[in-house]
């Protein structure tokens, strides 16, 4: 898959797929699916390293994951985020943080929010690293939007939001994350643009859909949001399976003699 996929996809009307992706084993068993493309999202830092929200990111974080998932992914099309600030400083050090995550191995990179950053995306894009965007509950700004909330629920949020999509898509983003809108808007929106968006609580009329690798298969017991589908009860089948090993041992089940070398 390229850039270019993702545009002939939303013409055909053929829904897009992503997942989240934050390690080498992960990165193994996604390629083995249909799955369309993966993120190495900033959300790693909770995932993975227990933070309490995606403020805690960095592109050195950003950067090892992403390397560790292009190890695994073959030739899977992977995004990577741009973490928290680490597009908001000079030219030259927002390019640098972008050039850390494409030398990384990923294939395009995707910041949140377009105002302030429409003339970077010009500028990464024109520079041959494709950009994807990213509105509505966007995490780095959590705490001038005052919390977790839904975004774009008022007329004058909602056509400021489509605007900016627009705004994107002008500068050069080859698609769009619409994350925590309500789904009359994202329907808009993804009508209005020639570019796909990818939704994330944003109704079923997005051209796609993303999901947290772990809330789809079931291991953030604790973390369960509206918009949010687990496919399968993966705590449940791996805390059993640790359970068997345990009683397995000290039972004397295991090891057998089928996992004994020989004389």
């Amino acid at each position: 898959m390229n850039i270019f996929d993702f545009t002939l996809m939303k013409q055909r009307n053929e829904k897009i797929t992503m997942i989240t992706c934050y390690d080498y084993t992960s990165a193994r068993m996604l390629t083995g699916t249909p799955v369309d493309c993966l993120l190495v999202g900033d959300s790693v830092a909770m995932t993975m390293h227990g933070y309490k929200d995606t403020l805690s990111a960095t592109i050195e974080m950003i950067a090892l994951h992403t390397s560790a998932v292009c190890r695994g992914a073959g030739d899977k099309f992977i995004i990577a985020d741009l973490p928290f600030l680490s597009y908001r400083k000079s030219l030259s050090e927002n390019v640098t943080a972008a050039q850390m995550l494409m030398q990384a191995g990923a294939k395009a990179v995707k910041l949140e929010n377009a105002a302030g950053n429409l003339e970077l995306i010009r500028h990464l894009t024109e520079s041959g690293i494709p950009v994807m965007g990213h509105l509505g509950l966007t995490m780095q700004l959590m705490h001038t939007l005052g919390g977790l909330k839904v975004q774009g629920k008022n007329q004058q949020a909602a056509e400021r939001m489509k605007q900016d999509a627009l705004a994107l898509q002008e500068a050069g983003c080859f698609a769009v994350v619409l994350e925590c809108i309500p789904n009359a808007l994202a329907t808009d929106i993804t009508q209005s643009l020639l570019i796909p968006t990818i939704g994330i609580g944003a109704g079923p009329h997005t051209d796609g859909q993303v999901l947290v690798y772990q809330d789809l298969l079931g291991f953030n017991i604790d973390f369960k949001p509206k918009f949010v589908k687990s496919f399968h009860d993966g705590y449940a089948h791996v805390t059993n399976s640790i359970d068997e090993y345990v009683k397995a041992v000290r039972t004397g089940g295991f090891p057998s003699d089928e996992h004994c070398y020989k004389s």
